[in-house]
């Protein structure tokens, strides 16, 4: 059996099992009705919840004893577009430096426990139960957050955003090496492993949808943890796996996938964010501000210093520092910024659709679920002029073995050029999809030669795309196009 893509780490005990290990790869396919997947997925929250109650597993989430106030945080260590307000935070302790500073403003003592999950998926049926406080997860799992809080009236609101992209590039299809599949039309009749519920199942939908294939009819969809959906692709039990970062580029820096579908080709925003039990704001809104304004300071100590947070974010994940700084470098393909921007809500919006079109939730009040007066205090007057900002550099980057910094391009033929100067020396190089825009690493791109051009996308589908379009252009290996460089 394949070793999981991920080291082995310790495990909070409130985690579920199944979080902790990489369970054997799956058996024969069975797709079960929306409704039951649905009725499956509400049965385990409602269960961990349960459980959670009955049992006492580590510290009860808003513990008080009038002077001391425990805060639970359950954040996602290896989706590390939750970093600045979980990973990243964390090793930083400025969160904990927040609540120094507030404990001597009111005279009370802060503890922070912080809880590691594997998905978004525990992490709100912890915070219905009442055991964790704040929760970091991806759009999807935010909307189901939104939903069983209410409808176990025990509310929760969106308070900021961690990472985002505003094409969608943060979810991939990956297949394995040497596929034949080339396209999401190829996906017909075969096996596809997704997690139901996540962004990446969205992307998964929306992707097939525009491709004119059924998601329901037309492939047999495996709901699986990412873990076992990766170790599913590479025992051959799937065809394809649709995943979250980091997944698509640890298998892909790993030489065990190789992309299928740019979720950037979507060119529909997704993001993660914070949500916080509206009952513990309630209590403790120094807490909240806290914990934004320490968000805000990983956010600012991220875009100062990539390299050294992608350096942290790997040691503490077991994550190759050189996956970690392809979605959260300078250029990467996720951008931080904690504000609530109008582009990301609307596509919220969007997404309760997909979401009740699967039977995965009611109807969400994602106006009441968002909540940006905490940012905006924390802001003040310059809330308005951040929110709107999108900036995102998307330089091309080499990054040498036994450096600190990268190089940064402006063009990929002077990257190639760069590249077999160094190429011994070379860690990772990232090059942008020439029509997306999505970041990927350039040994695993599709280069394609246009004239004295040479052009890296990040699947087949769109370098096919491109060479249709411009009559003699071909593509050629990664080794040839930096050979042509020189």
């Amino acid at each position: 059996m394949p070793s999981p893509p991920f080291p082995s780490l310790p495990v909070p005990s409130s985690r579920a099992a199944s979080a902790s290990s990489l369970p054997a790869p799956p058996g024969p396919t069975v797709r079960a009705p929306r409704t039951d997947r649905w009725n499956a997925l509400a049965a385990a929250l409602t269960a961990a919840a349960l459980l959670s109650s009955l049992t006492a597993c580590g510290t009860t989430a808003d513990a008080a004893d009038g002077k001391t106030v425990t805060v639970t945080v359950g954040y996602q260590s290896k989706t590390i577009n939750t970093v600045t307000a979980g990973t990243l935070l964390r090793s930083l302790g400025y969160f904990e430096r927040e609540l120094r500073a507030q404990g001597k403003r009111d005279g009370k003592t802060y503890k922070v426990v912080w809880q590691d999950y594997a998905t978004g998926a525990p992490i709100t049926a912890q915070m219905v139960a009442g055991k964790v406080d704040i929760g970091s997860m991806g759009d999807f799992p935010l909307l189901i957050n939104a939903a069983r809080g209410k409808q176990l009236r025990a509310p929760t609101r969106l308070v900021s955003v961690t990472g985002y992209n505003l094409r969608g590039a943060l979810n991939t299809i990956v297949t394995a090496p040497g596929s034949a599949l080339r396209s999401l039309t190829d996906l017909r009749g075969k096996k596809v492993s997704s997690s139901v519920g996540s962004a990446s199942d969205g992307t998964l939908v929306r992707a097939l949808q525009r491709a004119g294939i059924d998601p329901e009819r037309d492939i047999h969809k495996l709901n699986q943890q990412p873990a076992v959906g990766a170790s599913a692709l590479q025992s051959g039990g799937v065809d394809a796996l649709s995943q979250f970062v980091a997944w698509p580029g640890l298998l892909a820096f790993q030489g065990k996938a190789q992309a299928l579908y740019d979720g950037g080709a979507l060119d529909l925003p997704t993001f993660h964010g914070v949500t916080v039990r509206d009952a513990f704001a309630g209590r403790h809104p120094g807490v909240v501000k806290a914990f934004l304004a320490a968000q805000r300071d990983a956010t600012r100590s991220l875009q100062a210093h990539p390299v050294d947070a992608a350096q942290r974010v790997a040691k503490a994940t077991g994550l190759p520092a050189e996956v970690v700084y392809l979605y959260n470098g300078a250029g990467g393909i996720a951008t931080f910024d904690p504000t609530l921007k109008p582009q990301l809500v609307a596509a919220l919006e969007k997404d309760v659709s997909v979401l009740r079109a699967a039977k995965l939730t009611g109807p969400v009040d994602v106006g009441s679920f968002v909540d940006d007066r905490y940012l905006r205090q924390s802001y003040g007057s310059g809330y308005a002029k951040a929110r709107r900002s999108t900036a995102h550099p998307s330089a091309d980057e080499v990054w040498l073995r036994g450096e600190d910094r990268t190089h940064s391009f402006d063009d990929p033929g002077n990257l190639l050029r760069f590249v077999a100067a160094h190429h011994k020396t070379v860690r990772a190089a990232y090059v942008a999809d020439t029509t997306t825009g999505t970041r990927w690493f350039a040994d695993r791109s599709v280069w394609v030669r246009d004239g004295a051009r040479l052009l890296p996308f990040a699947t087949p589908a769109t370098a096919a795309v491109w060479t249709r379009r411009h009559p003699g252009a071909h593509t050629v290996s990664y080794a040839a196009a930096w050979e042509r460089a020189r």
